[in-house]
């Protein structure tokens, strides 16, 4: 299996040593002494460790080559290692490696919120820099709080918004919260997101009409609602697109309360979906976008972006910041930042995402068609989801055993969902037709083997 002599970057997979390897198992051995057991799940089966990456593929310390299915979490949407960021940084570290992003900003943080306000769908966007999607949600809660004067927020069940405390408050999965449930903001209030699988058109009604209820009643400790937070599609949440006309409602119900709408993008914008924003895909009207993941091709950057009467609600500064972070406008994750958009806004990079996801899309749902237990596949651009189903109800955990199961051979994967009953593949762009044949097929016989 696997093309030796050709280089890392479009490979077929190439396992030698059944995963995790030995060098795999001692790195875990060594990692369970170290780092906080919350974090990284130590298995006999699970992770491998990582030590090359390029394009599509992975290196492990093992030796084993792998295809990527997940983009490292989205993010290398234009392959791991890319020459894109290997050049911005290279140049910026020769000037710049680290600055005073809210005292004396570096150039690159100005040349980067000059393009990020230019993707925006608004011609007045502002901005403010993060480091990780979680950062760029809490400036979005922040935002609208303070332009709405209301601190309630409606979220989506199954979505994921992250885990720092205002992110883990409109993030619903019980998992996640439990442990610190006394220290989450307890005015959120959560409709159910549509779930065609089993509710078909209804369930966008059904949806709707919990929003409306929630902005009518309040959130449950009885504070006012002043935002409402969704993904365009839900990406963790089990790769779960909307139905059609629901988002373009639920932009009208929010604007009619005088809400505001935040549209989380960290995992759906950028080319992900096959847009520089899904929102505009799937008829979202957004008063707050967040963006991260893809922005920086691997270094770690983020961002809100709002309207200009929305973000100018904030308070002067006098001198002292009243939202920041040290590393706020890093000068080498800018310049990484700035040449992507460049190239989403310049080439072909989106367009080429959507045909190359429903190429995937369109073959796997061939070759998954009548297979037991598999109750849908979806997608859109580079985010696809299969779902898996016993009976009429979900099949609990299906994901983990499939992702087990395709790490065997060579595939990189992910479960999603609540119940880990969705197979999530988020790919790097650029998966050759001979890759494409291979997962395909690989994933349709580990289907059918774990179900």
């Amino acid at each position: 299996m696997g093309q030796l002599s050709e280089p890392l970057g479009s490979r077929l997979p190439h396992v030698t040593v059944p995963p995790p390897g030995p060098a795999s198992q001692a790195l875990a051995d060594r990692l369970r002494r170290v780092e906080s057991r919350g974090v990284t799940h130590l298995t006999a089966h699970w992770p491998i460790f990582w030590e090359e990456a390029a394009g599509t593929n992975v290196r492990d310390a093992d030796g084993n080559v792998y295809i990527d299915l997940t983009g490292a979490f989205g993010v290398a949407l234009v392959g791991h290692t890319s020459r894109l960021a290997r050049s911005a940084i290279a140049a910026q570290s020769e000037r710049l490696i680290h600055g005073m992003g809210d005292i004396h900003p570096p150039v690159s943080k100005l040349e980067l919120l000059e393009r990020l306000a230019l993707i925006a769908p608004w011609p007045d966007a502002k901005v403010i820099l993060s480091s990780t999607g979680s950062e760029a949600v809490e400036a979005a809660l922040k935002t609208a709080q303070v332009a709405s004067g209301r601190p309630g927020v409606i979220a989506f069940e199954g979505g994921y918004h992250g885990l720092t405390l205002g992110a883990l408050a409109v993030t619903e999965r019980g998992h996640f919260r439990a442990p610190f449930e006394r220290r989450v903001y307890g005015g959120v209030g959560f409709a159910p997101f549509p779930d065609t699988v089993r509710d078909g058109a209804e369930g966008g009604a059904v949806s709707l009409e919990a929003v409306q209820r929630l902005l009518s009643s309040g959130a449950p400790n009885g504070d006012e609602i002043g935002a409402v937070i969704v993904e365009p599609v839900q990406a963790r949440g089990g790769a779960r697109v909307p139905p059609a006309g629901f988002m373009a409602a639920l932009s009208d119900i929010a604007r009619s309360a005088g809400a505001i709408l935040i549209a989380d993008e960290i995992m759906t914008g950028l080319g992900r979906c096959g847009a520089v924003l899904a929102s505009s895909r799937v008829g979202l009207v957004p008063d707050i976008v967040c963006v991260g993941k893809a922005l920086g091709a691997g270094l770690p950057i983020s961002a809100c972006l709002a309207r200009g009467a929305v973000m100018d609600a904030w308070p002067q500064t006098d001198g002292e910041a009243v939202h920041t972070s040290t590393f706020l406008g890093h000068p080498l994750a800018c310049a990484v930042a700035a040449d992507f958009l460049d190239v989403l806004t310049t080439s072909d990079l989106a367009q080429r995402v959507e045909e190359e996801g429903n190429d995937l899309l369109a073959a796997l749902t061939e070759r998954l068609s009548g297979c037991r237990g598999v109750a849908d596949v979806r997608g859109m651009g580079l985010l696809l989801g299969i779902e898996f189903a016993e009976g009429s109800g979900r099949s609990v955990g299906a994901g983990s055993r499939v992702a087990e199961g395709a790490l065997k051979r060579g595939l990189i994967v992910l479960p999603a969902g609540d119940d880990g009953h969705v197979l999530e593949l988020t790919p790097p762009i650029g998966l050759t037709h001979e890759q494409v044949h291979f997962v395909v097929e690989q994933l349709a016989e580990v289907i059918e083997e774990v179900l």
